[in-house]
């Protein structure tokens, strides 16, 4: 059963002296997700390029799933301020097309102290050394299923090295399932069908869709309860896609249109706020 809680706008004072950037929302001051134990969050970054996904454990551990586009640092860190994030244990890097910004890379890793960064092996050569001298850099491969948070693991669906492919994860939390992908050929979406990725509670649709990107059939197969649209404007997807979504009562929300998206799960249940941006 579905339960859904939609917060439309959080209205502090705000006290912030994080720089001005075309997203933040000035009227809010922190957010605190409250995590207690058995309980996760994960938030899709509002951001005006690209798209960052931040996971918190109820363990104050914060996991960076891709830091955006070639935007200003300092929205990206804005965005880790709000949600009081100190520290990054670790940094997920997917998507093997992505222009890695090294001023922004470098500028991450020294502010919140990341230990470790996960990616492919494409990606891996592209990472510059001096920035990462006390970092471990990880490759993962398909197949790889690793706890990352308490009661939260991460299963590699695929990787791949052609164009427009990358790391596709299920992240797993209790019986909720987040599907976080990356990949859009049509070698991909084989790979996706034959292992019938059924229950899926969240989609993340790639930004980088095409049209006919994803099939009637993989969406069917998925039938995700909420749609998440990060870094995608939603105007330039394709309609056949947000149809197929409405036609099996998915819940779409865009990062663009409607803003930061956090939804935080207990074992059982799970609640979805949005923090509008700057108008």
């Amino acid at each position: 059963m579905r339960i859904l809680l939609v917060i439309i706008a959080l209205l502090i004072p705000s006290s912030m002296t994080v720089k001005a950037v075309s997203t933040l929302p000035t009227e809010v001051e922190k957010i605190d997700v409250k995590l207690a134990e058995h309980q996760a969050a994960v938030t899709f970054l509002g951001l005006s390029t690209g798209e960052a996904t931040l996971v918190q454990g109820p363990n104050g551990e914060n996991i960076l799933i891709n830091i955006g586009g070639e935007g200003n640092i300092a929205e990206l860190e804005g965005w880790l301020s709000l949600y009081n994030v100190k520290e990054l244990s670790t940094l997920i890097l997917t998507n093997n097309g992505q222009v890695l910004p090294i001023k922004k890379l470098a500028g991450l890793i020294q502010k919140f102290n990341i230990k470790e960064i996960v990616t492919t092996a494409d990606v891996s050569y592209k990472l510059p050394r001096e920035p990462l001298n006390q970092v471990r850099v990880t490759v993962w491969k398909e197949g790889i299923n690793k706890e990352i948070l308490p009661d939260m693991f991460a299963d590699v669906q695929f990787v791949g090295n052609q164009e427009n492919e990358g790391m596709d994860l299920m992240l797993r939390f209790y019986k909720h399932n987040l599907f976080m992908m990356t990949s859009i050929s049509r070698r991909a979406e084989q790979i996706f069908l034959s292992k019938k990725l059924e229950d899926v509670n969240v989609f993340k649709i790639p930004n980088n869709l095409t049209e006919e990107s994803l099939s009637d059939q993989l969406i069917q197969t998925l039938n995700p309860q909420i749609s998440i649209l990060s870094g995608a404007d939603e105007d330039k997807l394709d309609q056949d896609l947000l149809h197929d979504l409405q036609g099996i009562w998915s819940e779409v929300y865009s990062t663009k249109k409607h803003g930061t998206v956090t939804i935080k799960f207990t074992e059982s249940n799970y609640e979805l706020i949005t923090i509008p941006l700057k108008k």
